[in-house]
């Protein structure tokens, strides 16, 4: 396993600045917004993508700090209802994908994205529960009208340009959110589509990462990890559920909240995690991504790697001399 940062914590930092600052504290690859949520600031892919020179000054700036990228991120709603706000997301995830090609980048990160409840909508639409049945007739047109055809049509276009992993935040308030809705999809599209694994997510609906991560490993859908965490308030909870609308910054009052990781579980759990991702056969890289509050986002970062030195297993199994 190695050691990376989603890099949009720093993003009010120069992308060398950013690249120096992470090798020096001990990072291996990095993860790169490059559109959509994540933002620019260290990647325009589409500037990138039409200049030679400025591509070969990003790569000569990561072989400077010795770092590798992981995935190039680029989270949206490429099938939202309005068809102005989907294109542009469109547009810098087929961005990600011809730059990836070009880089030599394996994975590239999004979110599945959430349609209307029916083409007559303006909004994004996400069901919760099955009835009344007016919601369960909801995801049948968002996912057999909309949600498939539209990620067929992405992953046949990765395939074509040697991009063959496409890791999907399980992340509520999008159609894939779970372990069922991932696989689900990935059965109707193909292999190009898995997970970008992010526990946070999980764990406030009540998931359990280590049964998910074997879920999925067997399917040979893990393809990337997010290293963040989440503390559920049991008192705000056991009041109102964890299906919690209040604003990320009202930490007081919501059922749950972002932690940095080791702030939210300590440990013993995180280790159950790393073990479990070995088990399934996932040695690849596992990024940090900070949305602490709590926290600023170096500090978060730094407390984050200094936590994982202590739980990531970097080298290769040895021999059971002992078996």
């Amino acid at each position: 396993m190695k050691l990376g940062t989603l890099t949009v914590a720093l993003g009010d930092l120069s992308f060398d600045d950013a690249c120096k600052f992470l090798s020096e504290n001990g990072v291996q690859m990095v993860e790169i917004g490059c559109g959509g949520f994540p933002g620019k600031a260290h990647c325009d892919a589409a500037e990138l993508l039409t200049d030679e020179e400025k591509r070969k000054a990003f790569m000569d700036t990561l072989s400077k700090y010795g770092l590798e990228i992981s995935a190039l991120s680029s989270h949206g709603n490429m099938v939202h209802p309005d068809k102005a706000i989907a294109k542009s997301f469109d547009d810098d995830l087929t961005n990600a994908i011809l730059l990836a090609e070009k880089l030599g980048v394996p994975v590239v990160n999004t979110f599945s994205g959430c349609p209307g409840g029916s083409p007559q909508d303006a909004v994004p639409n996400w069901v919760t529960c099955p009835w009344p049945d007016d919601f369960s007739q909801i995801l049948e047109y968002q996912w057999n009208e909309v949600l498939i055809p539209y990620w067929k049509e992405k992953a046949a276009f990765a395939r074509e340009h040697g991009v063959h992993r496409i890791a999907l935040e399980l992340h509520p308030g999008f159609c894939v959110y779970n372990t069922k809705t991932l696989l689900r999809l990935r059965e109707a599209v193909g292999p190009e589509i898995g997970a970008n694994f992010d526990p946070s997510h999980l764990i406030w609906q009540g998931m359990d990462p280590c049964a998910c991560i074997r879920e999925l490993g067997k399917a040979g859908a893990l393809y990337h990890f997010h290293a963040k965490d989440t503390k559920v308030d049991s008192i705000n909870t056991a009041l109102n559920g964890v299906l919690d609308t209040e604003h990320y910054g009202n930490e007081l009052n919501r059922s749950w909240i972002f932690r940095a990781v080791g702030y939210g579980h300590g440990e013993e759990y995180w280790r159950a995690i790393i073990s479990e991702l070995r088990l399934a056969g996932y040695d690849y890289a596992i990024s940090i991504e900070h949305e602490d509050s709590l926290m600023s986002g170096r500090e978060g970062l730094l407390k984050a790697i200094q936590f994982l030195k202590n739980v990531l297993i970097y080298e290769d199994k040895g021999n059971m001399f002992w078996a």
